[in-house]
């Protein structure tokens, strides 16, 4: 995919994000893309479901393992507007798409790059998913940014 494309799908993900902060959820999208076409997207939940496991990831994993009819998401595409957290990268990790692209680094507990590289890891002997991080970096960085300090 081209620069281009990473920064549509990447912009579809913050208008997400836009929906979580506007709910009051921590403001992280993600849309999932197969063949240039979205098969899922999602928002953080945490908040409005009272899932601790409600992470934008994690909803559009789901729904496009159950739109694909497939737990293996080969041939796709993840794009989320925060670099993924153990938890998510582990569930990325399982599903096998073929990229994860991510906007803002998580500098605390981002498992792509930062704190730690789990999609990537070759001990875990699971094939790998590439992860490239910095797409719309600045504005996936400072709607969280803007949001904690409101909260604050």
């Amino acid at each position: 995919m081209t620069v281009t494309e990473h920064e549509r799908w990447m912009r579809e993900a913050l208008s997400l994000a836009r929906t979580a902060r506007d709910a009051g959820e921590v403001p992280v999208g993600t849309v999932i893309v197969k063949e240039g076409l979205k098969v899922a997207e999602a928002y953080n939940m945490r908040e409005s479901l009272r899932d601790p496991t409600a992470h934008a990831e994690m909803l559009a994993l789901r729904g496009a393992a159950k739109n694909l009819g497939a737990r293996r998401l080969k041939g796709c595409t993840i794009y989320v507007t925060l670099e993924p957290c153990p938890m998510c990268a582990g569930a990325i990790l399982l599903a096998r798409p073929d990229t994860l692209v991510f906007g803002a680094y998580d500098i605390h507990s981002g498992c792509c790059g930062s704190v730690y590289r789990l999609t990537e890891d070759a001990a875990l002997r699971l094939g790998g998913v590439p992860a490239h991080g910095g797409v719309l970096e600045s504005e996936c960085a400072s709607m969280l940014q803007d949001f904690f300090k409101q909260r604050r």
